[in-house]
C-alpha cells in the first residue's frame, strides 16, 4: 500500500513543477521514467535478499530509503536533483518492496488459495494509490509541491516500527505451516548462493526458457499501458484537456477502487481456471479500453469517461496473480518469486518507456492519443501471446 503511493505521487508533481521551475515536461518525465526503471530492476535482487536475509530487513531499509530520497527532493533546483532524489533514491526504495513483496509472502505461507493471497496483496497496491493521490493533489494545489515530499517522507518512515513489532517471516517462527499444507509439508531448500549470484543465476537459467521471454514480454507491455501511461500522464493528460488537477487525481483513485475489486476477483479466478486464457481476457479488454480513451478526454465527467475508469480499474493489475503462478512453470516454485522479480523488471522497463516516451509524442504532437493507440495496439497482440505460455502443460500443474 505504502509502496504504491510513494511510487505513483510523482504523477500530482509533473503540473506543479512545471509551473515552479519552467522544466519540459520531457525533463520531469525522465525523473519519473528512472523511478519507474529501478522500481523494476530492483525486483529480482529483492527478492534474492529476502530469501536470504529476511523480509523485514528488507522492507525497514527500502522504506528508509524512500524517506531520505522523498526529503531530499525539498532541496532541488535542477533537473538532475530530482532524477537523483526520486528517481534514483526512491526508486531503488520502492523496487525493494515492489510485487516480490506479494508474491514472497503468498509463496511463503500458502499453499491453498495462493492466487487469491496474491491477488488480495497485490491490490493493496491499488488501496495506496486511493489513500494516496487526492490528498497529495490536494497539498500540491494548496501548499505547494514541497508539501507532497514532506508527506511521502514522514509516511514511509512511520510505517518502519509497524514492520519491526508486527511482519513474520515465516509460518515457521510462530509455529504454522503455511496455509493449506499436508503434515509432511517441507519449506524449500535454501539456495547457498549469495543474493546476487542468486539473482544473476535465476535469469541465466530463465532465459534459456522461451516461456520466461513469453512473460517478460507481456509484462513489457503490461508496464507500458498502466504504470508508465495511465499512471504517469492521465493527470496531466486531463489537465491539457481543461480538467482540474484535483479532479483527475480523484479519477485515478477511483481506478485504484475498481482495481481492488478486479484483482482479488482475478486472485480468485486464478486459483480455478487457466491463467493464460484469463491474461488474454485482460491484455484484450485493456487495449480496447485504451483505443477508446482518447475519444473521451476530458474536459468534464461525462458517462463515458466514469466507464473507462471502472472498467480500466477492474483490469488494472489483474495480470498480476496468473504471472505469478505462471512463474512457477519456469523454475518451479524454489525460484518462482525471484523468476517474478525478473518479469517484473520487464513491466517496470515498459513504464519507464511509457513514461518518458509518451512525454515525448506529447511534446511533439500536443496530445497524447497517438501514445494511447500505441498501447492499445501492443495489448491487443500481447493477448494472442501470452495464449502460447506453457502450452500444453495443465493448468493445474502449474499449481503444485
Amino acid at each position: 500500500m505504502a509502496t504504491a503511493g510513494f511510487r505513483s505521487a510523482p504523477s500530482v508533481l509533473i503540473v506543479p513543477l512545471e509551473d515552479a521551475f519552467g522544466w519540459s515536461r520531457s525533463d520531469i518525465s525522465l525523473a519519473v521514467a528512472i523511478n519507474v526503471l529501478l522500481f523494476g530492476l530492483m525486483s529480482p535482487f529483492a527478492a534474492a535478499l529476502m530469501e536470504k536475509f529476511g523480509i523485514r530487513r528488507v522492507v525497514m531499509s527500502a522504506l528508509t530509503t524512500i524517506s531520505i530520497g522523498a526529503f531530499l527532493t525539498i532541496f532541488i533546483h535542477a533537473p538532475w536533483q530530482l532524477i537523483a532524489t526520486w528517481g534514483v533514491i526512491v526508486g531503488v526504495g520502492t523496487g525493494s518492496m515492489a510485487l516480490v513483496f506479494a508474491a514472497t509472502v503468498a509463496n511463503r505461507w500458502f499453499v491453498a488459495k495462493r492466487g487469491l493471497v496474491t491477488g488480495v496483496l497485490t491490490a493493496a497496491s491499488a488501496t495506496g494509490q486511493l489513500i494516496f493521490l487526492p490528498g497529495l493533489s490536494h497539498l500540491a494545489n494548496t501548499y505547494g509541491w514541497k508539501s507532497v515530499s514532506i508527506t511521502v517522507s514522514s509516511f514511509a518512515i512511520l510505517v518502519v516500527p509497524f514492520i519491526f513489532f508486527f511482519l513474520r517471516e515465516s509460518p515457521a517462527e510462530v509455529g504454522l505451516l503455511p496455509y493449506g499444507a499436508d503434515s509432511d509439508w517441507q519449506p524449500p531448500v535454501k539456495s547457498e548462493l549469495s543474493a546476487g549470484a542468486l539473482a544473476i543465476d535465476t535469469l541465466k537459467q530463465s532465459a534459456k526458457k522461451k516461456d520466461f521471454w513469453y512473460l517478460y514480454g507481456s509484462f513489457f507491455v503490461c508496464g507500458l499501458s498502466t504504470s508508465g501511461l495511465i499512471g504517469t500522464h492521465f493527470i496531466p493528460a486531463a489537465h491539457d484537456h481543461g480538467m482540474p488537477t484535483t479532479l483527475a487525481a480523484s479519477l485515478l483513485a477511483m481506478v485504484g477502487i475498481f482495481d481492488v475489486i478486479g484483482t482479488v476477483f482475478s486472485g480468485w479466478l486464478t486459483d480455478r481456471y487457466d491463467p493464460r486464457k484469463l491474461l488474454f481476457f485482460y491484455f484484450g479488454t485493456r487495449g480496447l479500453s485504451l483505443f477508446l480513451l482518447p475519444s473521451i478526454l476530458f474536459s468534464d465527467i461525462h458517462a463515458s469517461t466514469l466507464v473507462f475508469v471502472i472498467f480500466y480499474g477492474l483490469d488494472w493489475v489483474a495480470t498480476v496473480p496468473p504471472t505469478i503462478m505462471l512463474c512457477r512453470a519456469i523454475l518451479g516454485p524454489e525460484r518462482a518469486s525471484i523468476v517474478y522479480g525478473w518479469v517484473f523488471t520487464g513491466h517496470q522497463i515498459g513504464g519507464a518507456i511509457a513514461a518518458f516516451g509518451a512525454a515525448i509524442l506529447r511534446v511533439q504532437l500536443g496530445d497524447y492519443a497517438v501514445a494511447f493507440y500505441i498501447s492499445g495496439a501492443m495489448c491487443i497482440i500481447t493477448a494472442y501471446f501470452v495464449l502460447q505460455i506453457a502450452k500444453g502443460v495443465d493448468d493445474k500443474v502449474l499449481r503444485t
